[in-house]
């Protein structure tokens, strides 16, 4: 089959329109590669001979705002992969000694140059118009072998970009091939020069890492040990190594992680439960005392959760990801048991760690049980919790589902903002988690009336014997875990 007719009309109109004013134009890169390995490309770029200034002459509605000879050429596709395409003149790069950047970039005549410069075979072919395909470094063959080399020596390449090493272990974990060994010793012997990239290069690496194939995530954390990589991104997974767990576990922390997160992306799910999965027990180390089938790790969420923080916010993730992330590691460990947890300690349960979040958890504590070694992920205790769940779920479970919110009890007890307005509100919800049907106007104006009647002494006593109720869920909950379970 011709691949040029893989090729969308967009880019062949760029292509063509290059053609057609006397320049030399191809579909490079990963693009090229995919359509070769039988993938939707999820971008598309052109190598072509015209220089920048050229380029925005033949396309006048394109961005160039860049050092690099990349044009933005607009082509007002419907489909978001190709409404902009990227066009990039041939170009030659110097040495690299912040090895990040080029020193200087200067612009090719020839594509050979082009595809020189690029990180590994398979990424460095290139498809004409009329289905020629240019492979000088032998990426078809590796697309076969099913293998990631890269271009030239690979000393000298990841010397140019350190992240090109993460980039290795990366498009194998994507597309499920293995690393050509000269590759793989050169990564290793290389390893440090992660150091110099940019923790938000990092980031975006590893997130595509995490996120690739079904099998793929857990398989590339493994080869970022083999090499030396994880400890520049998270040295802290390293502590699980080798620490053996107790009667609950057959598994290293190590590889209980590991097959957390394998459950995980094999189920789809979202980037931020595969990070959580990876990292629910990263505590455990730190927290362990004893050894054998009776050690325990008290308080391992609240460690995990506190390292959680921290490794995330090296890598620069966003506010709202780390809290997202550090949320379900806090709350990964929970105790249920039928006929013992009630329906309004199930409420409780929703209302502190959020109704959003629940499905997330849910998913989170299979992981944990697969990752502990035994068959079943949701087991009959499971299935009934997410039966309470589904029952309760809308009952009023926060301050903002109470019939009467802070501005109306304002107005009905004639009262400012204040800590007494919070406390009031505090206990009212306590009462609505209590019963439900509590949950009208009627009483509550009731109830808040005999609250704001009361001495602040006597309401500060009254919020904390509220606070202590739910903590006395909390409390036997973290005494049946350790109980049952000793961790």
């Amino acid at each position: 089959m011709d691949i040029s007719k893989k090729i969308p009309n967009e880019v062949k109109d760029v292509i063509g329109a290059l053609n057609k004013a006397g320049y030399l134009a191809y579909a490079v890169g990963g693009a090229v590669r995919d359509i070769i390995f039988g993938r939707e490309p999820k971008d598309w770029d052109i190598a072509t001979s015209a220089e920048p200034d050229e380029i925005v002459k033949i396309f006048p509605d394109s961005v160039y705002e860049n050092k690099f000879g990349t044009v933005g050429v607009k082509t007002r596709s419907e489909n978001k992969a190709l409404a902009i395409i990227e066009v990039t003149t041939f170009r030659e790069e110097g040495d690299y000694s912040d090895f990040r950047h080029p020193d200087k970039i200067e612009f090719s005549e020839t594509l050979e140059d082009d595809l020189s410069r690029r990180d590994f075979t398979i990424n460095a072919m290139a498809l004409s118009l009329d289905g020629e395909l240019i492979d000088p470094f032998g990426g078809q063959k590796d697309l076969e072998k099913k293998l990631i080399r890269t271009v030239d020596d690979p000393e000298k390449r990841f010397g140019e970009d350190g992240l090109r090493l993460m980039r290795a272990i990366r498009f194998a974990a994507e597309l499920g091939f293995d690393i050509e060994p000269q590759t793989f010793s050169a990564i290793i012997s290389r390893s440090d020069l992660l150091q110099k990239i940019a923790e938000e290069r990092v980031r975006d690496e590893f997130v595509k890492m995490i996120t690739s194939s079904e099998s793929g995530p857990a398989w590339a954390i493994v080869q970022m040990e083999k090499t030396g990589l994880l400890k520049y991104v998270i040295p802290e997974l390293l502590e699980g190594i080798g620490v053996a767990q107790n009667k609950h576990h057959i598994y290293t922390v190590w590889e209980h992680n590991l097959r957390a997160l394998d459950y995980v992306a094999k189920e789809n799910t979202s980037f931020e439960i595969r990070l959580a999965s990876l990292l629910h027990d990263v505590g455990k180390p730190r927290s362990k005392a004893g050894e054998g089938p009776d050690a325990t790790f008290h308080s391992h969420e609240v460690i995990g959760a506190r390292m959680a923080k921290k490794i995330m916010e090296r890598l620069k993730f966003p506010k709202e990801t780390i809290d997202r992330v550090v949320h379900l590691v806090r709350h990964h460990l929970f105790y249920y048991n039928v006929g013992e947890v009630t329906e309004a300690g199930v409420r409780r349960f929703i209302s502190r760690v959020g109704e959003e979040n629940i499905d997330d958890l849910m998913k989170l504590r299979e992981a944990d049980r697969i990752g502990s070694g035994v068959p079943k992920a949701v087991p009959y205790k499971t299935r009934h919790l997410r039966f309470m769940i589904d029952k309760v779920r809308h009952d009023p479970i926060s301050p903002k589902m109470l019939k009467m919110d802070g501005t109306e009890l304002m107005d009905y007890l004639k009262i400012s903002p204040s800590p007494k307005l919070g406390m009031i509100i505090n206990i009212l919800l306590e009462d609505v988690l209590d019963d439900p049907a509590r949950n009208n106007d009627k009483y509550l104006q009731g109830r808040a009336e005999e609250l704001n009647r009361l001495s602040e002494r006597e309401l500060i006593e009254m919020a904390k014997k509220a606070k202590e109720t739910k903590q006395e869920f909390e409390r036997e909950e973290e005494r049946e875990i350790k109980k049952k379970h000793r961790v």
